[in-house]
């Protein structure tokens, strides 16, 4: 075979494009912060179960610095879910928890990047705005899990209209959003909020579930020692839990690595598929857009996008 100058000059041109791939992404994700997005919708007919006199006072703002200036939210007293439609969806979708420590929601790094990451993959993203429990809910810690149960069975009783399989509906959660998407894993059945409509019939068990340096134990989240326990989310891993996959950096400072691998431990232990990725450098926040390309946590999204079509195939 000849290999010309053509022949090479195109080669080299193909790898800068890859290599570059992640700064157009995440330039990309930066244009487009707008919260609700388009088509969204919101998760309860009238207020939401738990609601105390006084709801809490949306505030959504940009935080940080350049080049990290992000948008946040807090006040979350109608929460919804913003719909992003892939391109050409192959039927897989994913239920996105932003994290924030439940303090506020970090709704562009871990849900609008997200989006623009994976619907060129072909998955559909719903990010989710949930209500935090520091703000005035009854019975707060209960709220997150209400939201996230609600949601999944809402997209499923609409999935047709949204082109997704029931079957591929996953989650992917980030930091305290990690707990939740554990939670969701874990606790899909708990009967945490009354029946609303005929989509509470529906399952809210994902088919998977992604955890981004997470958060894996109730106490770390302040929850209440009542409820830490139910929120030891390793401690209800079970045979029939959904796939689990893990990515966290040990040099992580907010979350330590002894979370991640306390689910990773009982995983195994219950023979639930699971497949977790420890990379050395990457620290804590790192969506799917502001890694520098040449460390390898920034590859998680590639390595999720994988996992989930073997784990699909394999189900």
């Amino acid at each position: 075979m000849r290999i010309d100058r053509r022949t090479m000059m195109g080669a080299t041109a193909g790898l800068a494009t890859l290599a570059s791939a992640p700064r157009a992404l995440a330039q990309e994700a930066a244009r487009d912060t707008a919260w609700p997005p388009a088509e969204s919708f919101r998760l309860w007919p009238k207020q939401p179960p738990n609601a105390p006199r006084r709801l809490p006072t949306p505030d959504n703002r940009m935080e940080g610095n350049a080049p990290r200036r992000e948008l946040h939210l807090r006040g979350v007293a109608e929460p919804v879910v913003g719909v992003y439609r892939a391109a050409r969806p192959d039927g897989r979708a994913v239920l996105s928890m932003p994290g924030g420590g439940y303090r506020f929601l970090s709704v562009e790094n871990e849900g609008i990047n997200v989006a623009k990451v994976f619907n060129p993959l072909g998955v559909t993203v719903f990010v989710l705005a949930y209500r935090l429990p520091g703000e005035g809910w009854l019975e707060s810690e209960d709220v997150p899990l209400q939201d996230a149960q609600r949601a999944m069975r809402l997209i499923r009783a609409d999935a047709v209209r949204y082109g997704v399989d029931p079957a591929k509906l996953g989650t992917v959660g980030f930091s305290a959003g990690g707990l939740l998407a554990a939670s969701l894993a874990t606790a899909s059945m708990d009967p945490v909020y009354d029946r609303v409509d005929a989509a509470d019939a529906g399952d809210a068990r994902p088919a998977f579930a992604g955890l981004v340096y997470p958060v894996i134990t109730g106490d770390r989240m302040r929850v209440g020692a009542r409820a830490a326990a139910r929120f030891d989310t390793n401690r209800r891993v079970r045979r029939d839990t959904p796939p689990i996959f893990i990515a966290h950096a040990l040099d992580d400072t907010t979350v330590p690595v002894s979370e991640p691998m306390a689910m990773l431990t009982t995983c195994q232990a219950a023979q639930v598929p699971v497949e977790a990725h420890f990379f050395q450098e990457g620290g804590h926040g790192f969506g799917p857009a502001y890694l520098p390309p040449e460390l390898p946590g920034s590859h998680w999204p590639q390595l999720f996008d994988a996992w989930t079509r073997r784990v699909l195939t394999a189900g």
